[in-house]
């Protein structure tokens, strides 16, 4: 599997407060392993985010990534519910 981060991801990430990116990080590894762990709430979206999926980080906080075939993530988004989705 490779992991890649598109420059707003990044962006967004450098914003979070330490604790969240070492949530992520933690997260992350895990995400490598086993992406199918029930701890990460991996889930594929719809809507506006259709062709998104979105992994767990926090109780409040989301990275959403799309697949480029069956071995390329590419995170785009990471933030709080309501800073992803509006609500």
């Amino acid at each position: 599997m490779t992991i890649r981060y598109l420059p707003k991801f990044k962006k967004q990430y450098k914003k979070l407060p330490k604790k969240i990116q070492d949530q992520f990080d933690a997260k992350i590894a895990l995400f490598v392993m086993d992406p199918t762990l029930p701890v990460l709430k991996v889930h594929p979206l719809k809507g506006n985010f259709k062709g998104y999926w979105s992994m767990n980080v926090n109780g409040d906080v989301r990275a959403l990534y799309i697949m480029e075939g069956d071995s390329i993530v590419i995170f785009a988004l990471i933030g709080t519910h309501s800073q992803l989705y509006g609500k």
